[in-house]
């Protein structure tokens, strides 16, 4: 195995069998089949078709939108759909900036295929062959990924709270770090990717910042999602990442940009180009090719 076992899976997605779900003339996902039959069942929310699915066209602005879908996907959840049910939303929209179209449950954004945002923070001691990262292992009780490691602090994007926000609440709740400390990360780029999992369709871009952290800092979870934390050289990340598959799907890849960004993976690795391809594969955010190199 290799670090770029952990690339492969993002480069093949199953999209073609998912009707898009479309919202006026935008399509902001793509909607599991299975789902899309049972949607039929709730006509003045969603016009289910052949080639797509899409919200009524009667429901004009944010709040009906909103109202409309929330009172299906409950109408659902108690026939069993949706089980990680959090009451968080998430926007939908097409664009992180643009103003959303609607929101809806966290749960269901797999089964929507819409775009989920987030942010991971790489929190790291030392620098050069000396730098030490911090990890982290999830819950053996949460239901998505139990048991996987992950980053010091990570967290799912609501809607209404800025990237700074949720960094700083994230890193509250997850490793107390004190929000003057946690001020001091600095956004380092994107990772986006389009693939199926056992969630569904993630159609993500998770933002990703950089935190070098004092020597004698010491972790300490306060939400009772982190089971415990290490401290591990960077050499052993690498080894981790290269032999198992025990981080988190997305943890891996923002592990292996991290590495990239800090020079431990180097153009020479006959890896190299095919890792950096992967970490930005998502079709919506790959450049457009031109005459010029």
């Amino acid at each position: 195995m290799s670090l770029l076992d952990r690339i492969r899976p993002f480069l093949q997605r199953d999209i073609a069998r998912r009707p898009p779900f479309c919202v006026g003339e935008h399509r902001v996902g793509w909607v599991d089949p299975a789902l899309a039959e049972r949607l039929r069942g709730f006509p003045e929310t969603f016009v289910v078709s052949g080639d797509a699915v899409r919200l009524s066209p009667r429901l004009a602005d944010f709040d009906a939108r909103t109202r409309a879908v929330d009172s299906v996907l409950r109408r659902l959840r108690g026939d069993g759909l949706f089980p990680a049910w959090r009451d968080e939303a998430y926007a939908v929209g097409t664009d992180f900036h643009a103003p959303p179209l609607l929101q809806i449950e966290r749960a269901a954004v797999p089964s929507f295929g819409t775009r989920a945002y987030g942010i991971h923070l790489n929190g790291y001691v030392g620098r050069g062959d000396a730098m030490r990262l911090w990890v982290g292992r999830r819950s053996r009780h949460k239901h998505a990924w139990p048991g996987k490691l992950d980053h010091l602090v990570a967290g799912g994007q609501p809607i209404g709270l800025s990237l700074t926000d949720n960094l700083l609440k994230e890193a509250a709740e997850e490793a107390s770090l004190p929000a003057d400390l946690a001020r001091q990360a600095h956004p380092v780029g994107a990772i986006t990717y389009l693939t199926t999992n056992e969630e569904g369709l993630r159609n993500d871009v998770v933002f990703a910042y950089d935190l070098e952290l004092p020597a004698d800092f010491q972790p300490v979870n306060q939400d009772g999602e982190v089971e415990e934390f290490f401290l591990w050289p960077i050499e052993r990340v690498v080894e981790v990442l290269a032999k198992t598959d025990d981080f988190k799907f997305n943890v891996a890849l923002v592990n292996i940009d991290f590495l990239l960004r800090h020079g431990f993976i180097g153009p020479e690795d006959p890896d190299y180009l095919d890792i950096i391809a992967g970490l930005r594969s998502h079709p919506d955010f790959m450049p457009v090719s031109g005459d010029s190199p």
